[in-house]
């Protein structure tokens, strides 16, 4: 049975040979008189050991009052002399050791070259939304927008990639009190701008006399100001609700903030490489709070509280506080909650997901806990999964939140020109590659990797430290690094553009049958990545497949190998290696460069 809740496709047989195994194994336990659920074989943990293994005997022993080598050791006198197999070990005190033959693995290995998909597995479709990157109109996107961006983009790649129906939506912030800090700032400012004269019947101005540039200083200042300034701080909440009660005025100002601060954020998360399917934000759902507010008042669950409509969520087992779920403030305008059930609604009814994920930072549990029991009493999120995917805080070097050297958050487009360009400098002094603009290109690439790769490689509920030297790095775990092994293997199948490829067979070196097992490894790698969310489970297959090519591309001389039907196996496994390691990258948002 597959450990994964997603349904794969069925092609006439699995893709995963750790599966193939455990078919083989679990009519052994059964044919010895054990339950055959015992036959499950995971990859080795002792690699230097053995390849695979199956700890079935271990749990058999409890159930049968056996001591666990004598199971071990009965299912390893019945696979023994079977073909598929070098070596089967029963070792104290239960383990069952495996190895494949040769032949077996050779077998395995142009299977997959023949397989368009190199047999990576495609799912029965499911309709997914991935809600990532979250931006707020009028706000520069800054280190903070990192991990949601690329984390959440490279979930949707994958989703995608085994087949399901996807569609990533940025959710942005452009309907709640950081748009009033951004009016009430822009009503002291340009006072006599006709936006802010409620007599007012005319055209409103084509253009606005600021930039995006001066929109991402704007709202800090007035972020700022609100919290020493009591008065500005009420104005902006009743411009916050002015503006959600739709005056015209602040209606079309806002219009027009919303596609200066679109085009810049496109701009920035275009140089990332992050994409989005839809741009829809917070204003995209107030037409359905009303019908949210219906329903909620038709279930009975809004109670008023010092002005204020809230919604009870907590549960008779809660083990720690649940304060009720806020929907209307006292001041009648939305919070972010209310918009959330909104989008749930539109989002529902427009594109009948059967998921949806939520990739936010850790601060989010708690409002993801409470929006998820609301939608669950009001039946909006009935045969929905809803899944908060959080992840942890960048660092700098001293373990706190990422910061400038003057103390201030570091704007995301200045934190990839900073990247990029320390990429660029390595790129001129190494002289491989050739021409500006190809330097330019490459240390484009190779900044995002570096960055992506340094986020991804940690699980997403970790915290790490954003250590620029380290992730440009040429060695160790890092994008670049990953880029370069295939930059290397696309080398060497250039310079054998004339030579045939040919059926894969194992020579019986050593390097050779590592790196043919580190491509067994990597269908079972992407479905944990998708099953978990954890784009690091990618990450580390193809640290092990790069590390695998390098150490066999160094111990063989595969251009000039004599042999010439050795050759044309070499030069089928390095091509099937570079695929699925550009195909992998592809995954996280990485491009491959020509040349490094």
């Amino acid at each position: 049975m597959l450990p994964y809740s997603h349904k794969i496709k069925k092609q006439g047989y699995s893709m995963i040979l750790r599966e193939i195994l455990s078919d083989i194994v679990k009519p052994a336990f059964a044919a010895c008189g054990y339950d055959a659920g015992f036959g499950e074989v995971t990859a080795s943990n002792r690699p230097d050991l053995c390849q695979f293994q199956c700890n079935g005997a271990m749990a058999a022993a409890k159930i049968y009052k056996k001591a666990p080598i004598v199971i071990a050791d009965e299912v390893a006198a019945r696979l023994a002399g079977d073909s598929r197999f070098s070596a089967v070990t029963a070792v104290a005190p239960g383990f069952l050791n495996l190895s494949v033959s040769d032949a077996f693995l050779a077998e395995w290995m142009n299977r997959m070259k023949a397989d368009g998909r190199m047999l990576l597995p495609l799912m029965e479709p499911r309709t997914i939304v991935v809600d990532y990157g979250g931006p707020n109109i009028a706000k520069p996107l800054h280190v903070g927008h990192l991990r949601a961006a690329i984390i959440g983009d490279a979930l949707r790649r994958i989703a995608l990639f085994l087949g399901h129906n996807v569609i990533g939506d940025t959710h942005l912030g452009d309907w709640g009190l950081q748009m009033g800090l951004v009016l009430a700032a822009l009503e002291d400012k340009f006072p006599e701008l006709s936006y802010f004269d409620q007599t007012y019947t005319g055209d409103y101005p084509a253009e606005l006399p600021v930039t995006a540039d001066d929109l991402n200083g704007i709202y800090p200042a007035a972020s700022a100001r609100a919290k020493t300034d009591a008065a500005f701080a009420a104005r902006s909440a009743a411009v916050t609700a002015d503006l959600q009660n739709h005056r015209s005025g602040y209606i079309a100002l806002w219009q027009k903030i919303k596609a200066i601060s679109l085009a810049d954020l496109r701009k920035n998360y275009g140089l990332l490489g992050v994409h989005f399917d839809e741009w829809l934000g917070e204003s995209d759902a107030d037409p359905y709070v009303p019908r949210v507010m219906e329903t909620l008042e038709a279930r009975g669950l809004l109670r008023e509280s010092n002005g204020a409509m809230v919604v009870d969520v907590a549960l008779p087992g809660d083990t720690e506080p649940m304060p009720p779920m806020i929907v209307v403030k006292s001041n009648g305008a939305d919070i972010y909650g209310t918009t959330d059930l909104g989008t749930l609604l539109q989002r529902r009814e427009d594109w009948r997901p059967d998921e949806i994920w939520y990739v936010t930072d850790n601060r989010q549990i708690f409002h993801f806990k409470q929006l998820f029991r609301c939608a669950a009493l009001m039946g909006l999120s009935d045969g929905i999964c809803l899944e908060h995917i959080w992840f942890g805080t960048m660092n700098g070097k001293d373990g706190k939140p990422y910061k400038t050297r003057e103390g201030g958050v570091m704007r995301l487009s200045d934190m990839i020109e900073t990247v990029t360009g320390a990429a660029l400098e390595r790129a001129e002094a190494s002289g491989v590659v050739a021409g500006p603009a190809a330097r330019e290109t490459v240390a484009r690439a190779v900044g995002v990797a570096a960055m992506k790769i340094g986020d991804m490689v940690n699980h997403r509920t970790k915290d790490y430290v954003f250590d620029m030297d380290r992730f440009l790095a040429a060695e160790g775990k890092t994008g670049p690094y990953l880029q370069y092994a295939a930059v290397r293997l696309f080398s060497v199948l250039k310079k054998a553009e004339m030579m045939p490829k040919g059926e894969i067979a194992l020579s019986g070196c050593d390097s050779e049958r590592e790196l043919m097992l580190a491509l067994t490894a990597v269908p079972d790698a992407l479905l944990r990545a998708f099953e978990d969310k954890t784009p690091n489970a990618l990450c580390e297959v193809m640290f092990q497949l790069a590390g695998a090519s390098n150490k066999f591309y160094f111990e063989n001389r595969i251009l000039t190998c004599p042999d010439e039907k050795q050759r044309a196996s070499w030069l089928s496994l390095i091509d099937l290696t570079a695929r699925m390691l550009t195909t992998l990258l592809s995954l996280l948002g990485i491009e491959v460069p020509e040349s490094m």
